[in-house]
């Protein structure tokens, strides 16, 4: 918890953090429903789809891309080395981190929420769903971003995270709908953790129901590997 904390700091005082965070994802629910340059039709009967569009790619960009990539220089300049010297262990490392980036995640899907309420966006009791959709989809992220970030040098890091990142918006069911995709594609996307993500978020916002359950055992899926990977391959430097 106190690592979590420092953690959550740290995020706070970071300006790119909070422009990856906050600003970008505002921005980008405002193109997605005050504009035509992804539909023909903008109104408030687009805000619920692109809120769930949203909220993915900030889990995404938040919990695995800038994750990943600030861990990576933090273990190349040694940061990481002096906190390997505490009785902090390395899954104790990916819990702190992965709470840390829930916090300012779930900070970032309110503040997203009250722009979608004022463009028109009306809840229901449904989008309760949302936290702890956002909680399991961090975890998840924040678990394969710190197995990438303990095995490559940094800037292989940069590079990798940034590809997936670019892969997944575009092929695993964020940007362009699973169902649109071609075979396998469309059958894959689901599987993968953005895919799952958008199902999960799709649901209680645009549909009024529960998230489905097979989204939700791929994200649990995805976060139990993802842990155990990171938890025997991490390096402090």
């Amino acid at each position: 918890m106190a690592h979590a904390g420092w953690e959550t700091r740290l995020l706070l005082r970071n300006g790119e953090q909070l422009l990856l965070t906050f600003v970008i994802p505002v921005g980008l629910l405002l193109l997605l429903t005050m504009t035509r340059v992804f539909s023909p039709d903008a109104g408030a009967d687009k805000v619920p789809t692109a809120l769930a569009t949203v909220l993915a790619v900030s889990v995404l960009s938040a919990a695995f891309t800038s994750l990943a990539i600030a861990t990576g220089f933090e273990r190349r300049s040694g940061a990481l080395r002096f906190l390997g010297t505490t009785p902090l262990t390395r899954t104790e490392l990916l819990i702190g981190k992965g709470a840390a980036t829930a916090i300012v995640t779930a900070a970032s899907a309110v503040v997203v929420c009250l722009v979608a309420i004022v463009v028109g966006w009306r809840p229901t009791p449904s989008a309760l769903w949302i936290l702890p959709i956002l909680v399991l989809g961090t975890a998840a992220c924040a678990a394969w971003g710190m197995t990438l970030a303990g095995l490559l040098r940094a800037e292989a890091v940069l590079a990798v995270a940034n590809g997936i990142f670019l892969v997944l918006l575009m092929f695993g069911g964020v940007v362009i709908p699973a169902s649109s995709l071609p075979a396998p594609l469309s059958t894959l996307a689901p599987l993968l953790p953005s895919g799952a993500l958008v199902d999960s978020f799709t649901a209680p916002l645009v549909d009024g129901s529960a998230p489905p359950l097979s989204a939700v055992l791929v994200l649990v899926a995805w976060l139990t590997v993802g842990t155990v990977v990171s938890g025997r391959t991490f390096r402090w430097s």
